[in-house]
């Protein structure tokens, strides 16, 4: 099919027979993938940056609309949505508010069928800091709806494959902060099982790429801002007992899906670039710490087991090393297996790399057996840029500590992660390309 016969379709999209919008999106859907030969019918006319505000074209304008559509028709309009937003052009079109908070609200209605699509297509439009900061300050409309898995009815999810509940909820709708309610969505995901009748789950979906939203938003200075500012825990209300936004993620780094674990370690990862958020990463959850320059306290992260036991394996310590690990960490059972995902091991050997940057960092990691576990690690690590990686940190655990380090190398680890940007060269390191650790 030529690029003109291909432009014909394009009007059938809004066609009021739902048949043969689904057959025109169905034709069209193939030729939406990078590589192939006409995609550029869907970029023609689109025009960005500058002074100028994105417009959208006819073609852009029906896929965002058949979204809404019945369930065939939306599953295409998603995927081509999510194939074609690898373009700047049309990354700035789909970022504007109205359709990010429909794919917001979306993924937040626990009906939404098609709510693992809208997340990866989520996924793909924070991969740029603007729809990353439109999002931190997004707010969703909802109705409370006690009949709800969530309590809550997002409004604007309605749409074919995700009906308004019956009878539609009374009252006024509140504006809730949105990036909340999807790390609890994400939380209830992860119980889904897919064993189990579709009909029968209390949410649809188990929306493991929100953890890629989540690693994009923690990219950029305010994102992690807000995973290290204490909120209250049910975000539905204004009080109660206040707890940091990371806390409720942590503990899928070791989940079954790569994705979802990815996603977490990239976050963490990219908090740990927050120098001063290095005591409260550290901090037993049975301590209330704040995060300078805030002093709103919440109780510690404790991340060092949820960064360890991804590296720890069936190895036995003697006694003495056993009582220095982490209680989660200590006498694991022989069928214990590493993360087996070599990227994923580099990010979580970079994080405890991070956590080396002041000298209170690394007496705590040695007083919390993390030589020891990586150690072990390395006696079996056949990747060479995760052994090199281990080496680094080895080198920073098992040096002498000069009495006057502290300040100095606290001072100069906070200008870097200033000044440095996307990177961060660790005080004492050699500042090629190889030392540095970039945020993900």
């Amino acid at each position: 099919m030529s690029a003109e016969q291909l432009k014909e379709l394009v009007p059938f999209l809004r066609d009021p027979n739902p048949q043969v919008r689904q057959i025109a999106l169905s034709n069209l859907l193939g030729h939406t993938p990078k590589g192939s030969p006409h995609r550029d019918i869907f970029f023609a006319g689109l025009r960005a940056g500058g002074l100028q505000r994105p417009k959208d074209t006819d073609v852009v304008r029906d896929l965002k609309l058949l979204c809404r559509d019945q369930l065939a028709t939306a599953h295409d309009a998603l995927r081509a949505l999510i194939n074609l937003s690898d373009s700047s052009l049309l990354a700035a079109s789909l970022s504007e508010p109205s359709f990010l908070n429909f794919l917001v609200s979306y993924i937040l209605n626990p009906q939404s069928i098609l709510a693992d699509l809208a997340s990866m297509l989520l996924s793909n439009l924070t991969g740029s800091a603007a729809t990353c900061a439109t999002l931190l300050s997004m707010t969703v409309s909802i109705f409370p709806d006690p009949k709800s898995f969530t309590l809550y009815f997002p409004v604007q999810s309605r749409s074919g494959t995700c009906p308004a509940p019956v009878p539609y909820p009374s009252g006024e709708p509140r504006d809730i902060i949105a990036l909340p309610l999807l790390i609890d969505a994400f939380m209830q995901g992860a119980a889904v099982d897919d064993a189990q009748d579709k009909d029968k789950r209390p949410r649809k979906a188990d929306l493991h790429f929100l953890s890629s939203v989540f690693a994009n938003i923690s990219v950029i200075p305010a994102g992690r801002l807000f995973f290290l500012t204490p909120r209250p825990a049910d975000p539905l209300k204004t009080d109660g007992a206040l707890e940091y936004p990371l806390s409720k993620i942590l503990a899928f780094t070791e989940h079954k899906d790569t994705i979802r674990r990815g996603g977490v370690a990239s976050t963490l990862k990219n908090c740990a670039f927050h120098v001063q958020a290095h005591r409260a990463l550290l901090a037993p959850d049975s301590t209330r710490i704040a995060i300078p320059p805030a002093t709103l306290e919440a109780p510690g992260l404790d991340v060092l087991p949820y960064v360890l036991l991804p590296l720890a394996g069936p190895e036995e310590f003697d006694l003495e090393e056993q009582e220095r690990l982490p209680p989660a960490l200590q006498f694991l059972p022989p069928t214990k297996a590493r993360e087996p995902d070599a990227v994923l091991r580099r990010t979580h050997v970079e994080t405890l790399l991070l956590l080396c940057t002041t000298r209170w960092g690394r007496v705590r990691l040695r007083e919390s057996g993390v030589y020891e576990v990586v150690r072990a690690l390395h006696e079996s690590e056949r990747e060479d840029k995760v052994s090199e990686h281990v080496e680094r940190l080895v080198n920073f655990l098992k040096r002498e500590e000069a009495p006057e380090a502290d300040a100095d190398a606290e001072v100069l680890v906070e200008d870097a992660a200033r000044d440095s940007g996307p990177t961060l060269a660790l005080a004492g390191g050699s500042d090629d390309e190889d030392s540095r650790i970039e945020e993900i």
